[in-house]
Formats: C-alpha cells, structure tokens, sequence
C-alpha cells in the first residue's frame, strides 16, 4: 500500500458512544512521496552519526544515565507532571512532599527503560516486554489500580470529562489483542521492504491510536521508539530520546497524530516524526561534544590535586551519572571515609567543578552544575 493511500480505520457505534477502529498495519508499503523520502535521508544520515559518535566516547554509558533521566523528565511531562531534571537527580529525601508523586514517576520510567534495555540481549521486542515495562511503569504511582501490566479490559477515553465529551474514543477492549498482535507482527515482518524510520514511525502512530493500557499510553509508546532503534541496531546504545522534541512541539505532535485518524493524512504524520529524529539526533551530537569538552577541562583542572588526581578522577567518573549528591553518598561510591569526601569535594568547589547548593553549613548538596546545564 502506498503510504499516501492509507485509510487509518472507521468508527463503530457502541453503546452511547462511538469508538475509533484503526486498520491494520502489517502490509506492504510503498513510499514514493518524494519529500518524504529526503527527510527519511535526512534523519537516517543524523541518526548514523549519532550512532558512530556515541561509540568514540569512553564510559558512554555514564552518560546516557543522563539521557535516560532527561527522557523519562520530558516524557512524564507530556503526560502533565511537573518534574524537572533538577529534581529528577535529586535523591527522594531531598524532594519536597507536595513533589514526590512526579518524581517518582520519572524515576519508574528510567527503571522501565533501563530494564526493556537490559532485557532486549536476550529477548525480542515484543508485546510481553512492553507489558513487563509498563508494570514497572506504573508500580507504586498514581495509575497502580490502572493493570499495570496488562492491557485494559474496558473502554478508555482521550480528553473530555467522561466518554460523552470524549476528544477521542480508541478501539474497544475486545479488539486490543488483535491489533497489539497485528503491531508486534508488523515490527518483525522483515518481508515487506518497509524503511526501519518509516517503520517505527508508523508503529509509534498505532500504538498511540490502539492506547492498549488504561495509563501510560503515551510514555511507553514514546518507550517504543527508542527500544525499536536498539533491538535493530539502528543504534548500538540507547542515545535517541524523542520525548523532548515531542514536548517543545506539543500541540504538533497530538494534533499530528489526530490528522491520520481524521484525514487518513499518515504522511504529514511522518514528516514530523522524521523531523523529530533529525533534530533530536544532531541535539544530540551537539551535547555529546560539549560532554567531551567539559571532561577534558575538568580532567585539566583536577591535575592540580596532585597525588589526590586518582581519587578525584573516580569522583569525576561518579558525578557524570550522579552529577547532585552530598558526602554521605560521594564516601560510599568513592569507598572512603566521610572526612576525606568532604576533603575532596572541598577541593573540587575551589577547582569550580562544583557548587554547593543549598546554603547550610551541614547537610549540604553539591551539583556538578556545568554539566546538568546540557540536559535543561
């Protein structure tokens, strides 16, 4: 089918409401828009870059800590909490009262990320693993009476206050097994000579429109993206977050996404979310090199700490991923006592590696302020 051709689905009369339908997507795909086909280049070139630039780098996995924590801030955001990366790098007893349920919700969607991640060397994509993320997902939080889980087993609603005044009305619950199997079936028929971006872009659409979970729809969905560009190697390691993008362009991304359903429009959709992985792919980039920059500055200055250089550098290895902490925490990673972390820390505020942050003489907090700038 020619991407131009599709039709998104119909609406069936239920009982006092109608819900949306979609079609099938496991099929033969044409692409012959020809704008579309140059952002696909586009991305891909980015995307390949991004890939390559994040295996030059030593200790990258320190890193993507970070990225993952940015993720799971933006795309919680999307869904309204009010977290920021500030506050989602705090530890939980630094966290206001009033503030605890968004944070931990970040904190859920890193644990579900960083677990589909590990679990994809040994198991495919598919839907079990996303069920297993959205379990960790939405353990403890707000949507725990929500199955997590497990997909929904009654009719769920996109805005509005009930499902009278609904904005949009997914598939009924008898139909989300079907269409979640006919998804899985599409992300692994490698039959079908259908672009790897065109693929997951068209994916990420159905998910969102089958909405197979009573919450959490869209984070893991977002989820997706990233899994699927790990699980076909598109990326060697989990760099690309599409979340922030999606949220400086909110009201493009949902409206976007609506267009397919109201005007069959899947190409504008993919324009879009091709766009979306260019930018988000050269952002990328443009923060991996400012990393590198501000490690080898750093390195420079703490070269002066003479003998302590060793310990400090172990320091440094830690803040990269825990880039807020205090001495408790710096003298259990570092493995010395209180004292010598104070000491060390000390040093590192008269280097300007660190700040401290909240203006006690005990109990203090320490950021490593520089870098938490590039993930803002």
């Amino acid at each position: 089918m020619n991407i131009s051709d599709f039709k998104s689905g119909k609406y069936v009369q239920r009982f006092q409401y109608k819900s949306f339908e979609p079609n099938l997507v496991d099929l033969e795909w044409q692409l012959a828009n020809a704008e579309l086909n140059v952002l696909l280049s586009q991305a891909n070139i980015k995307l390949g870059e991004l890939n390559a630039f994040s295996q030059l780098i030593p200790d990258v996995d320190f890193f993507i800590k970070m990225h993952v924590l940015k993720e799971g801030t933006k795309s919680s955001r999307i869904e309204g909490t009010q977290t920021n990366i500030d506050d989602a790098i705090q530890k939980e007893e630094y966290i206001q009262p009033e503030k605890k349920d968004d944070w931990q919700e970040v904190q859920n969607y890193v644990q579900s990320m960083n677990q589909a991640i590990t679990s994809l060397e040994n198991l495919p994509l598919s839907n079990r693993m996303l069920k297993d993320t959205h379990r960790i997902l939405l353990q403890g939080v707000r949507g725990t009476h929500k199955l997590p889980g497990e997909y929904r087993q009654s009719q769920n609603w996109i805005g509005g206050s009930s499902i009278a005044d609904a904005t949009f009305i997914p598939p009924h619950q008898e139909s989300v097994e079907d269409l979640m199997a006919d998804l899985e079936n599409f992300l692994h028929n490698e039959n079908i000579p259908v672009p790897q971006l065109i693929k997951i872009g068209i994916a990420h659409y159905q998910f969102e429109t089958i909405h197979p979970f009573l919450d959490g729809n869209g984070r893991i969905g977002r989820l997706l993206i990233t899994l699927y560009l790990v699980s076909n190697q598109l990326l060697l390691k989990p760099t690309l977050y599409l979340s922030d993008f999606f949220e400086k362009n909110k009201s493009l991304y949902y409206d976007n996404l609506t267009r397919v359903r109201t005007h069959n429009d899947l190409t504008h959709w993919l324009k879009f979310f091709l766009e979306g992985v260019r930018a988000t792919s050269e952002n990328s980039i443009q923060t991996f090199k400012l990393i590198i920059a501000i490690r080898s500055e750093v390195e420079h200055k703490i070269i002066s700490l003479g003998k302590k250089q060793a310990l400090a550098k172990s320091l440094l290895q830690y803040l990269y991923s825990k880039p807020i902490t205090d001495a408790n925490d710096v003298a259990l990673a570092l493995e010395i006592s209180v004292s010598t972390a104070l000491r060390l820390i000390d040093d590192f505020i008269k280097l300007e590696i660190l700040i401290e942050v909240t203006g006690f003489k005990r109990n203090r907090i320490f950021a490593f302020e520089d870098y938490i700038k590039l993930f803002r």
